[in-house]
């Protein structure tokens, strides 16, 4: 295929997929925000209310970031893995995978899809922290650059989930018992640095941390983690699930149902 070919090709999946969710928005853009917004009322102003000032913010400040991190993750995973799911099950994907697509613009064309909507989720989340909070906003371009290599990472993320599901059950073990956790545990609400030397080692370990700390430098100044490590980390994660789902598709290994 020319490259105008393929332009049209992942513009068209991006298309059904910005569609899609749009299309039922009550169900994929309302409910994290509504969530969300309980989470700035209980945490932020009941709970915050009594938490003297985090790294010189105010406790409202610190856990923002965290929770536009937490709504993006959510959104960019939740797109894809339902999306590509439910072409495997309802056997619309075959057309994709017999076309001359190649296998990258395919993969491109369902992250394109999900970074939309978890990115949307983000920014409408952002939105509505300012009713409850300021935000000093220190590096836009860490505030970007760390949004978009999450949601790429995430909806890569849903893509795998997607491929080895067997069924509707198979796509809520990820974020039941694995993502969940790990968001949790990755600092939104409190900083690595108060937990004991053991734990903060521990901590190290969790993706999540690295890209919730590179967010919020960019909107408030604080990180408990080196801005390279948590670049790196975002470039090193992306790499490895690429290639990782190319190899999938190329296979064809669980692409089919």
């Amino acid at each position: 295929m020319n490259t105008r070919s393929i332009y049209i090709s992942v513009s068209t999946i991006v298309k059904k997929e910005i569609t899609r969710f749009m299309r039922v928005w009550t169900q994929t853009l309302i409910p994290p925000i509504i969530t969300t917004a309980l989470y700035f009322v209980i945490f932020g102003n009941f709970i915050g209310s009594q938490i003297p000032s985090v790294g010189g913010l105010s406790y409202m400040q610190f856990i923002v970031p965290g929770l536009v991190m937490m709504a993006i993750i959510n959104g960019s995973y939740m797109n894809t893995v339902s999306s590509f799911y439910f072409a495997k099950f309802q056997r619309s994907l075959e057309e994709i995978l017999v076309s001359p697509m190649p296998v990258w613009g395919i993969v491109l064309g369902f992250v394109l899809g999900g970074m939309a909507r978890g990115l949307l989720i983000g920014i409408i989340v952002l939105v509505c922290s300012l009713f409850f909070t300021s935000l000093p906003v220190t590096s836009v371009s860490a505030v970007v650059i760390f949004a978009l290599l999450t949601s790429i990472l995430f909806s890569l993320a849903g893509l795998i989930t997607a491929v080895y599901a067997k069924n509707f059950d198979g796509i809520s073990i990820i974020p039941n018992f694995v993502l969940t956790p790990l968001t949790y545990l990755g600092g939104i609400f409190y900083s690595v640095k108060l937990l004991p030397d053991f734990w903060q080692s521990v901590s190290l370990f969790n993706p999540i941390l690295y890209m919730i700390n590179g967010f919020r430098y960019g909107l408030v100044g604080v990180t408990d983690i080196s801005l390279y490590s948590a670049f790196m980390v975002l470039i090193v994660s992306i790499a490895i699930l690429f290639v990782w789902v190319s190899y999938l598709f190329k296979t064809g290994k669980g692409v089919r149902m």
